[in-house]
């Protein structure tokens, strides 16, 4: 293993702690690997050491690269800086993803706390985006999250249907951050229709990390919450498809759920998103399916999926399937 420690911003004691394994040889097929950016919490006054280089070595046994960033806090954690500096450390990792073995559209945030309102900004607002998002009892709500960085947003807020797939977990009983932060923000990603997953265990501390035993007392802490580091890293194979299936990989689970909240349209979108789109309804009629629209117009408010419709009228598999190859040129009106 490689580790470095990368200066990002000298003024504001901005680090990048590099954690690298190798490729190949002895790692069977495995050429690029996926990775994780890391951001501990501290109520944006400091960068707490539990949710930092323990939270590495777990995915780095998982087979994950995996990066720790200390943002701008105390004095210089006035928005947007801290958002700044996660931006400039998506760029670097970026512009070495070749060079460090990483799949660059294969890079996940995982956040605590504080780290976890930073890591909630960057999968709904910033510039890069990570492709998936790991929340631990993050902060969300504009209003809590303002006591200790005032003028920072709420990314509650701040989900839309770009937002990256998450995956949150914090306590029932977290008397730090409550789980209101959590729940809304789950909220957020349902109404959105965002892939996500979530765990409220039932009792235990704010903070807890990994539940190492070095770092957190296990016996004030339900004894499920340890599973969140395997289960995220399970999911994340969801999200992305099972490294050791090289050069086949394929995703379990999709970024949005339903059809109705992709970019493009598909057959998985309702009849009444699909008659949005007049370049849709163009679409259908050049196919010869007048009489199918004037269906689809009085099934208006049905919910109805248009692949039910096209499986209904005995069109053959490869028919539905170049429709649906053609919808998929059409951009969302939604």
């Amino acid at each position: 293993m490689h580790t470095q420690k990368i200066v990002l911003n000298q003024e504001r004691n901005v680090t990048l702690t590099i954690y690298l394994q190798e490729i190949g040889e002895q790692y069977l097929r495995i050429r690029k690997r996926p990775a994780v950016l890391i951001l501990p919490g501290g109520g944006y006054q400091f960068c707490a050491d539990s949710e930092g280089e323990p939270v590495a070595l777990e995915y780095l046994t998982s087979g994950f690269q995996a990066f720790v960033l200390r943002y701008s806090v105390g004095k210089d954690a006035v928005w947007p800086n801290p958002l700044n500096d996660y931006e400039t450390a998506m760029e670097y990792i970026l512009a070495h993803a070749d060079e460090w073995h990483i799949f660059p559209e294969e890079i996940a945030v995982v956040g605590f706390s504080a780290g976890g309102h930073l890591a909630a900004c960057a999968a709904t607002m910033a510039k890069h985006k990570p492709s998936a998002a790991i929340l631990g009892y993050a902060a969300t709500i504009k209003n809590f999250i303002s006591i200790c960085a005032p003028n920072a947003p709420g990314p509650v807020d701040a989900v839309d249907r770009k937002t990256c797939p998450c995956f949150v977990f914090a306590t029932r009983n977290d008397k730090v951050v409550p789980a209101e932060n959590t729940l809304q923000f789950i909220n957020a990603l349902y109404t959105n229709g965002i892939s996500f997953e979530s765990h409220i265990y039932g009792y235990g501390p704010h903070g807890f990390s990994t539940v190492n035993p070095t770092i957190q007392d296990s016996s004030v802490l339900c004894s499920r919450a340890p599973h969140w580091v395997a289960d995220s890293m399970e999911w994340l194979w969801d999200i992305w498809g099972n490294i050791d299936a090289e050069p086949d990989r394929k995703p379990r689970c999709a970024r949005t759920v339903g059809g109705n909240y992709g970019e493009f349209l598909s057959i998985e979108c309702t009849t009444d998103c699909v008659l949005k789109s007049d370049s849709a309804k163009e679409l259908l009629r050049s196919l010869g399916m007048g009489e199918l629209l004037s269906s689809m117009e009085n099934l208006k408010g049905s919910n109805i999926v248009l692949r039910q419709i096209l499986e209904y009228t005995q069109l053959s598999d490869e028919q539905i399937i170049e429709i649906d190859t053609l919808l998929s040129k059409i951009s969302n009106p939604q």
